[in-house]
């Protein structure tokens, strides 16, 4: 009797052992009281980014209600928008045609400011989707067919190096070949120092990329963006027959604060923002971005009313 009390005491504590690693008994009280409830009450996966922070009042915007303002806060502040997101409202019905930008090489220099130049380039790459900082369409804006080039400060601050130069005088030449105008879109925190001296000499071949366009008699419309700053600033973004700039755009060369720093003189109001510059002279216009397709329109169908005469 004792040998088989202790076999049947055996076999009670192996059928009242718990399996840990079998999910199907685990689940806590709401399992076990109704199972299957706990599909309809788990935790739902909630969009990224829902909410975006104004950065002049601190208040959440509603990201769809933003999208369908084009990146215009209620307080009228023009955000930055990538390349895509611009050439898809700038052109009608967001319809154009992606145009190539030249291969270059890359990390020439074999540059590291304690991350290696190549890797920054992945990973930007990674995070934006493009190739570099410039993006080409070509298409109709207003029913005026030109070419667009933008320059996108997600990608390394739309810093300008070789990638971004080839592009802009690959843009040049879409123009002259299709005898259209080239709106440029600038939006750059300057030279892309991790390719030094070659970096600096976009200044110079963009430039004269754009006498191109000056001999074959079609214009060239600058968009000055928030920032368009440094070498970008120095060259083709003040090159244009026409200049234009989004509200509140930070539009120079030095920084207010670096020139603060340097003559020690407090600056005055709104010093270097498009409308500041619109009353010196520097820019001809402010425009909004829900305005900016329609002026553009307007501007290149009346330069090129000229060129249009010449052909018949």
């Amino acid at each position: 009797m004792a040998i088989a009390d202790k076999l049947a005491k055996s076999r009670r504590a192996l059928t009242n052992t718990a399996r840990p690693t079998d999910r199907r008994d685990s689940g806590g009280w709401l399992a076990k009281i109704a199972p299957g409830v706990s599909k309809f009450v788990s935790k739902r996966e909630t969009p990224e980014n829902l909410w975006v922070k104004d950065p002049d009042t601190g208040e959440m915007i509603y990201r769809p209600d933003l999208e369908a303002s084009l990146w215009v806060t209620p307080t009228g502040r023009h955000m930055r928008i990538n390349a895509q997101t611009r050439l898809s409202f700038t052109f009608d019905n967001g319809e154009y045609e992606a145009l190539d930008t030249p291969a270059v090489p890359e990390d020439p220099l074999h540059f590291s400011d304690g991350k290696p130049y190549s890797q920054r380039l992945k990973a930007a790459r990674e995070a934006s989707g493009a190739k570099d900082t410039m993006q080409i369409g070509y298409g109709k804006v207003s029913d005026v067919p030109c070419v667009v080039l933008v320059q996108d400060f997600t990608f390394m601050g739309g810093s300008l190096g070789m990638a971004a130069g080839e592009a802009f005088i690959a843009a040049c030449r879409y123009a002259v070949e299709r005898k259209v105008p080239l709106v440029a879109i600038t939006a750059s925190g300057g030279a892309r120092m991790q390719e030094g001296t070659l970096s600096l000499m976009q200044l110079a071949r963009t430039t004269l990329a754009i006498q191109e366009l000056k001999a074959a008699q079609l214009p060239y419309i600058v968009v000055l963006t928030d920032p368009t700053t440094g070498g970008v600033s120095a060259s083709y973004a003040m090159l244009g027959d026409i200049h234009l700039a989004e509200p509140g755009a930070l539009i120079c060369f030095a920084g207010p604060r670096v020139i603060e720093t340097t003559i020690r003189e407090k600056l005055p109001e709104g010093f270097q923002r498009a409308e500041y510059l619109v009353d010196k002279g520097m820019v001809d216009r402010v425009v909004s971005r829900a305005e900016l397709p329609e002026v553009l329109g307007a501007l290149m169908s009346m330069l090129m009313d000229g060129k249009r005469r010449q052909r018949h």
